[in-house]
């Protein structure tokens, strides 16, 4: 017989993303919001969704919030189709973060973002994809990639 089983992938902090990830258990959750979904692949337009989602208690900060993996432009850097990513609400990046962005106030995608000479630079983690180029004033941060959780088969 098989179950669904939850895992959850802390972010450490000061590493790089494909190699950040520390397992956590489930024996403190706590309840989030999950928005709706975002997309790793092709921008796709926002939309909301109310929902929530428990996850241990460690990955939760001041505002944050769940969005629905839907693509695979981030593989490399250990998120898939399907994950759930905690997000930390903020409004500005460094160089090569993981983010959720929103392009001219209506379509929202995850990439490694790089601020460069001539815009900003939304780079896939995954090397089958091109990278998506920008101005400054089109592009608005909505917050960093704090946690993973994903659902798989044990058994």
């Amino acid at each position: 017989m098989q179950s669904v089983a939850t895992h959850y992938l802390y972010r450490r902090p000061n590493l790089p993303l494909a190699d950040a990830w520390e397992a956590l258990d489930d024996s403190d959750l706590v309840e989030i919001p999950l928005l709706g979904q975002v997309a790793a692949g092709m921008p796709m337009e926002a939309c909301h969704q109310a929902g929530a989602i428990h996850v241990p208690s460690r990955m939760v900060r001041r505002n944050t919030y769940a969005l629905r993996v839907r693509g695979d432009s981030m593989i490399d850097c250990n998120i898939h189709d399907g994950d759930v990513i905690i997000i930390e609400r903020q409004e500005s990046a460094e160089n090569g973060e993981t983010a959720v962005v929103m392009i001219n106030d209506q379509e929202v995608t995850l990439k490694k973002l790089y601020i460069e000479k001539r815009g900003v630079r939304l780079q896939p983690a995954n090397e089958s994809m091109a990278p998506i180029f920008l101005k400054n004033d089109d592009v608005q941060v909505l917050g960093l990639v704090m946690g993973v959780v994903r659902q798989g088969l044990d058994g």
